[in-house]
């Protein structure tokens, strides 16, 4: 039954990708939401599509995506969607590849499948809880490293005590950053700021059934469908450098993860 599930959702993300994929560097309406945070008309778009699709596959199922206004009535649903329907924008919006379609089926706070499609980059990520995942069908493993100097993190610089890590090319989607730790092109992944569900809910998944442990940037498990829909930042690393990695975020993650 998962696999089956898994298989539809997948279809949903592939037609997704293709309507994304099919404007991606043409002309189309672009503004801001609030000053930073960009959207565009396909944004829109690409989000009315996946609700149609996935909420006719799972009725009962909540609702959560970033171009979607927030209610309460998804905190009373059993399982949920978890969506961002491009992740990412800012890289579409420039002509860039790092960005995706990001889907999660939450059930009581856990994803239980999540699909990443990445058409640019010729990606498809798939999970579902206890059988692993896979990237364009072959089976993940991630990263075995043991010690944090050294270890690879997408990043564009590094500072302070960070220059001892690796940076490695970071794309603007925080999903496929998390996903790069699944597929051992990165040892680890962090976030230090408050930020939403439908950013990590499916990279969450998907790192963690290729062995990474993920956390919030507390060291704390995460739970998704909560009243605000948000997380305090994302720890996806090796399983021998996740407690290296707290530490050496506790500080700064201590004092910013109050608002």
């Amino acid at each position: 039954m998962p696999e089956a599930l898994a298989d539809d959702i997948a279809a949903i993300a592939a037609e997704a990708s293709a309507l994304a994929l099919s404007r991606w560097r043409t002309d189309y309406r672009r503004w801001e939401k609030v000053p930073g945070h960009p959207v565009c008309e396909i944004d829109l778009a690409v989000d009315l599509l996946l609700r149609t699709r996935l909420k006719a596959l799972d009725p009962d199922a909540g609702w959560l995506s970033e171009e979607t206004a927030d209610t309460t009535a998804r905190l009373g649903s059993r399982r949920i969607w978890v969506v961002d329907p491009i992740d990412g924008t800012r890289d579409y919006l420039n002509g860039l590849r790092g960005w995706c379609i990001s889907i999660a089926l939450v059930e009581q706070g856990e994803p239980v499948i999540a699909v990443l499609d990445a058409p640019a980059r010729n990606e498809r990520w798939r999970a579902v809880a206890g059988q692993g995942t896979t990237l364009n069908g072959q089976v993940l493993q991630g990263s075995s490293r043991t010690l944090l100097p050294g270890a690879r993190i997408p990043a564009d610089t590094l500072r302070g005590m960070d220059q001892d890590l690796v940076p490695v090319p970071r794309p603007n989607s925080i999903a496929l950053r998390v996903a790069m730790v699944a597929d051992d092109e990165a040892d680890l992944c962090a976030t230090l700021r408050w930020g939403n569900e439908w950013d990590i809910a499916a990279a969450a998944l998907i790192a963690e059934e290729a062995g990474a442990v993920v956390t919030d940037a507390l060291g704390v498990p995460l739970s998704f469908n909560s009243r605000r829909g948000e997380a305090f930042g994302i720890l996806a690393s090796a399983p021998g450098i996740h407690t290296a990695a707290v530490a050496r975020l506790a500080e700064g993650a201590s004092a910013a993860s109050f608002r």
